[in-house]
């Protein structure tokens, strides 16, 4: 749990309040003292995952840091009463991290992602910021839940890289069981796991643009790309979630005491 940063309540989650410059204050800061971290990008997804599955929610409550990852979940805590300054897309988040991992000479490693992809996006990472040091790049196949051999393999390699930043993309929940086995083995890197955003660097898949991302439609764009793969979930599962998070936050603002001038 961390203490440091302000928190928000949805579902039982609990989120850090931040936005991406202030989360990467944190994230630099805590590499400074010497000090690894696991953050967590949470869109809706994670949140229900959270609320139904206790193992789900065991993972996520884990992670040192989490960050909302999706409109709908800052929607909500503007209905709460309680809201969350912005989103803070993985995918998003990437590049302003590079930059500083550039300037400050932390070391940067890409796990997971298609081969291609994860190639592509770490020349374009290089290319646009040339003091970038790249630790590495591996897309090794792991099992959800890894086991110990692959464990041992993917330690191996990460050691010998030396890494202070391993961005993950296995997507989720895959990524988040590898973070916290390797996190164990290695307590002074910061890993965060990024999903598809190797893709979207690389531009093996196209993000949405910037005004779809804004009113909360991006999943729609992402849909639009991959149906077979994501319609279960966007569709039978995410969205009539949605309808409960959001009933949910209303509830909490109703039920939340009064402010009275003087108290």
């Amino acid at each position: 749990m961390n203490q440091n940063l302000p928190q928000v309540d949805l579902c039982g989650m609990t989120l850090d309040s931040v936005g991406a410059d202030k989360l990467l204050d944190h994230v630099f800061a805590s590499l400074s003292r010497g000090k690894g971290l696991w953050v967590v990008t949470a869109n809706l997804d994670f949140v229900r995952r959270f609320v139904k599955d206790p193992a789900a929610r065991s993972l996520y409550s884990d992670a040192d840091v989490r960050v909302a990852d999706g409109m709908p979940l800052v929607w909500a805590s503007h209905l709460q009463g309680t809201p969350l300054p912005e989103r803070v897309a993985g995918a998003s988040l990437i590049r302003p991290l590079c930059r500083r991992a550039a300037e400050g000479g932390w070391r940067v490693y890409l796990l997971g992602g298609e081969p291609v992809a994860a190639k592509a996006a770490a020349d374009k990472l290089v290319a646009e910021f040339p003091k970038l040091q790249l630790a590495g790049l591996s897309s090794p196949w792991v099992g959800a839940p890894p086991t110990q051999a692959e464990l041992d393999d993917v330690t191996a390699t990460l050691e010998q890289s030396r890494p202070d930043v391993v961005l993950v993309a296995l997507g989720s929940p895959k990524q988040e069981l590898l973070i916290r086995a390797l996190r164990e083995r290695m307590p002074h890197v910061c890993w965060i796991g990024v999903g598809a955003s190797l893709s979207f660097i690389s531009g093996h898949l196209r993000r949405a643009p910037v005004l779809v991302q804004k009113l909360g439609l991006e999943w729609v764009h992402r849909l639009w790309q991959e149906p077979k793969r994501l319609f279960r979930r966007y569709v039978l599962e995410d969205l009539p979630f949605a309808a409960v998070l959001f009933s949910r936050a209303v509830a909490a603002r109703l039920a939340a005491p009064a402010h009275r001038p003087g108290t």
